[in-house]
């Protein structure tokens, strides 16, 4: 099944993949540059995500074998007030932070230039697979601005806030292998092995408690930068709330009767 936009490819994948949604940065002829009608386009399609239940896992990724996004689309900026501008960001922040808030697991499958926007996006993911041809970083400064979608925040948080400035500062670009060595990166594939690691690792996900997964990812993001008795409370109301579900005795019953579980997100 799919929706239908402009920018964006959005399928909900069946057989053996059935519960992912893959979303597709479709702008091949600008590298997947995002400007405001993909952005639209992107918020409509996470909504469509958070109400959907049946989707378990959302996965990113830009059309061609060249990007995954290569930034924002420049010709935007141009005429850009300093008010506009403001706007502008915040719009991207509210979007890419609704992505980061969806109770599903999400996965940016890098598979070329992840730049400005691109490596913002997909920071803003719970984790990143990487082809060996993927480049990321936050160029910005070589346009006289800064990271507006976030970079600032999710990068040095990513990986540390000494190489984040670095980063962020002199607008190199890296390697996947070196976005795998500072902890950007989780994995590193071969071109044509990024999408079937990336399924690999969502249907073991989806095998798992759906109900269980959203409350480990929002007891992690919601206490990560708590003092950890702050964030130990968090993790033992979500350990709790576990418990209120037929999943949690589906699995336990499970485990006692030696078979694998069957949960029903309930």
């Amino acid at each position: 099944m799919s929706t239908s936009y402009k920018n964006l490819l959005f399928e909900e994948l069946s057989g053996e993949n059935v519960g992912i949604v893959v979303i597709t940065f479709n702008r091949p002829k600008v590298l997947n540059a995002i400007n405001h009608e993909t952005m639209v386009e992107l918020s409509s399609a996470l909504d469509h995500v958070r109400e959907n239940r049946k989707i378990r896992v959302l996965v990113l990724t830009g059309s061609g074998d060249k990007a995954f996004i290569a930034g924002a689309d420049i010709s935007q900026f141009e005429t850009l007030s300093s008010r506009q501008a403001y706007q502008f960001a915040l719009f991207g922040q509210t979007t890419f932070s609704k992505l980061e808030g969806l109770d599903q697991p999400t996965i940016a499958a890098v598979n070329g230039f992840a730049l400005g926007g691109g490596c913002e996006l997909a920071s803003a993911c719970d984790f990143i697979y990487a082809s060996k041809n993927a480049k990321f970083g936050q160029p910005e400064v070589n346009l006289g601005i800064i990271p507006g979608y976030g970079g600032t925040q999710r990068l040095v948080r990513q990986v540390g806030r000494a190489m984040g400035k670095e980063l962020i500062f002199t607008g190199n670009i890296i390697s996947a292998e070196e976005g795998l060595r500072i902890g950007l990166v989780n994995k590193v594939c071969e071109p044509g092995e990024l999408m079937p690691e990336v399924f690999k690792t969502a249907r073991t996900m989806i095998s798992k408690g759906p109900i269980a997964v959203a409350h480990a990812k929002k007891a992690i993001d919601a206490g990560y930068n708590k003092e950890l008795h702050e964030a130990l409370a968090i993790e033992a109301e979500a350990f709790s709330k576990a418990f209120d579900t037929l999943d949690q005795k589906e699995g336990a019953r499970a485990f006692l009767e030696k078979r694998l579980p069957r949960f029903q997100g309930r």
